[in-house]
């Protein structure tokens, strides 16, 4: 994969940034530019120049009044256009269902801390998952996203049914399988306000229970991003810069 022009990579809040996408990135040598949108970086015009475009969370709702969240839906509709692979975490799978005609709005339950998804039972979810029952994932949202037209889901839970679909090339995800030790223990820094004010919902946890085997949880998660990952990689484009 040395070959492909670099990863546009969209960073939306300081606090989210792309963890262990980051290391999946460098394991396979694969350049990326990150745009700190949070920084005021401005977004680019067109997807021309890059071999994919990354999506982090934050935050923010899509629906917010920001500058910015429209030029991120035009662009993500311009790689669609042009085939180009839209990979959308959280906030970024938000994005990508937006862009491409789906909704968002309150999910019918918070969910903060780890859950098990299971995978979706069609050809397309086994294609990119394989056979397994599912896996356990990290979660921190308030919002949910509704499938566009011709997407597939290929990932859910009792909570949230939509957490992960493909519509082509592009994968959008509520769930964080992006997420690092040293990541969830900075959201639950700055989230302990938040957890508490929740405290009440069935699919949030509390701090201890988060970070409870968090190594051994961190390296199960990282396993089934790799599969997730190396799966949408495959659409990368390859060309020279």
């Amino acid at each position: 994969m040395s070959s492909v022009k670099p990863i546009a990579l969209f960073r939306h809040a300081h606090s989210e940034g792309p963890g262990y996408f980051a290391t999946w990135l460098e394991r396979h040598s694969i350049p990326v530019q990150m745009i700190a949108v949070d920084a005021g970086d401005p977004l680019p015009r067109t997807a021309r120049g890059y071999s994919g475009l990354v999506f982090m969370g934050g935050p923010m709702s899509v629906n917010d009044d920001l500058p910015w969240i429209p030029r991120a839906l035009e662009l993500i509709r311009n790689a669609v256009r042009s085939d180009l692979p839209v990979l959308g975490h959280c906030l970024g799978g938000q994005l990508l269902s937006k862009a491409l005609g789906g909704t968002v709005g309150p999910a019918p339950v918070k969910e903060i801390g780890w859950g098990a998804v299971r995978i979706s039972d069609n050809t397309l979810a086994r294609d990119w998952l394989g056979e397994g029952p599912g896996f356990e994932v990290f979660q921190w949202h308030g919002e949910a996203f509704s499938l566009p037209l011709g997407a597939t889901r290929i990932l859910e839970n009792a909570h949230c049914t939509n957490q992960a679909f493909v519509i082509g090339r592009h994968l959008g995800l509520q769930c964080h399988i992006e997420m690092t030790e040293a990541l969830v223990r900075r959201w639950c820094e700055l989230g302990q306000a938040e957890i508490a004010a929740a405290a009440a919902s069935p699919g949030v946890q509390q701090v201890a229970e988060i970070e409870r085997e968090l190594e051994s949880r961190i390296a199960a998660l990282n396993r089934s991003a790799d599969r997730l990952y190396d799966r949408w990689a495959l659409g990368l484009n390859r060309g020279s810069s």
